[in-house]
């Protein structure tokens, strides 16, 4: 069974642990199963791309994933890391909150 994780695709994180520590990006993809995100321009690293029909061969910059303890979200407000917590407005819906400014993430 896969894990509810509180960072979604599209959201702006920072990363807090590695050789790509303070950098910040958007979200492009999360894996649930390993735990893990792709964050644009974090974490790139070069493979060699044969070519094909379709695509030229040549080496190739991209993104590969980090494990989701190793990012925070970033606060709206402050700028810097924060964590994630819910609440249930007036009218019903859960929304996810920065913790740091009490802004709310959701739509």
């Amino acid at each position: 069974m896969s894990a509810k994780l509180k960072i979604k695709k599209g959201d702006e994180v920072v990363v807090i642990t590695g050789r790509d520590k303070g950098k910040t990006g958007e979200v492009i993809a999360v894996d649930r199963e390993t735990s893990r995100v792709t964050v644009r321009g974090v974490n790139m690293v070069k493979r060699h791309q044969r070519p094909t029909a379709t695509a030229q061969g040549g080496i190739i910059e991209k993104e590969l994933g980090l494990h989701i303890s190793n990012v925070a979200l970033r606060d709206p407000k402050g700028k810097g890391p924060t964590k994630v917590g819910y609440k249930v407005l007036g009218d019903g819906r859960k929304v996810r909150v920065a913790r740091k400014s009490g802004e709310v993430l959701d739509k």
